[in-house]
């Protein structure tokens, strides 16, 4: 099987980081294919950036046909319901797959984040996706994107301090990592804080594995129908 990571954003580090984490986790008969857009914001944080960054991430949805799945490395699920409607293959959001891999194994946890920008999306994807009430709070580090590719950056230490007091003062029982520029933080933060700490490419990928072992496909019935072959053209 073949997975499409991609990253809505232009930083190709941040896709590298992405892709590494997917293959560390894939199955022997996963190919992981990892591109990021060649249009739009370097990097997604709130709805502003999640809007510019549309257009190139369904282009690279119609030029990679090959990929049997597609897992979208922004934690916003930026694009996920347009993405459904470009195709019937499996398409996957990291936030919402951490989300349920969450629910799974704790009976509640928190989100930390990058900017409070981005908190918003993140409380709006939460209540659609039903799990609002198992989520304790979405905190933010004050982090922004970019600084998680700065060598010598002081990110990872503010994540830490901020998973620390969801551990105290929410009484979180698992943190999942609101960015993917986070993924590869959460074996350290683990076993720093002494509970799951979920990353949501790695949840993705493995929640699209087992998708594509089933033979599920997107369902093309109403919200998700297929979109008119004369707007194809409009993005």
């Amino acid at each position: 099987m073949r997975i499409l990571v991609l990253n809505p954003n232009t930083t190709a580090s941040m896709t590298e980081k992405a892709a590494a984490a997917a293959r560390a986790v894939a199955g022997p008969g996963t190919e992981i294919i990892a591109r990021n857009s060649d249009r739009g914001p370097a990097s997604i944080e709130g709805a502003y950036d999640g809007a510019m960054s549309l257009p190139g991430l369904l282009e690279v949805i119609r030029s990679t046909p090959e990929a049997d799945a597609i897992v979208i490395a922004c934690f916003d699920d930026t694009g996920l319901d347009a993405a459904r409607c470009l195709t019937d293959r499996p398409v996957v959001g990291i936030g919402e797959a951490a989300y349920h891999m969450a629910s799974l194994i704790a009976n509640k946890f928190s989100v930390v984040t990058t900017l409070a920008r981005s908190v918003p999306v993140l409380e709006n994807n939460l209540n659609r996706y039903g799990l609002a009430a198992r989520c304790v709070r979405v905190r933010s580090s004050e982090v922004a994107v970019l600084e998680l590719e700065e060598p010598g950056s002081t990110a990872a230490a503010r994540i830490s301090a901020e998973v620390g007091r969801a551990v105290a003062e929410d009484r979180a029982e698992a943190i999942v990592l609101g960015c993917a520029g986070m993924t590869d933080l959460a074996g350290r933060l683990a076993s720093e804080h002494g509970l799951p700490v979920l990353d949501g490419v790695t949840a993705a990928v493995t929640l699209v594995e087992a998708m594509l072992r089933l033979g599920l496909r997107t369902s093309r019935l109403g919200g998700y129908a297929p979109v008119p072959a004369h707007k194809l053209g409009t993005a």
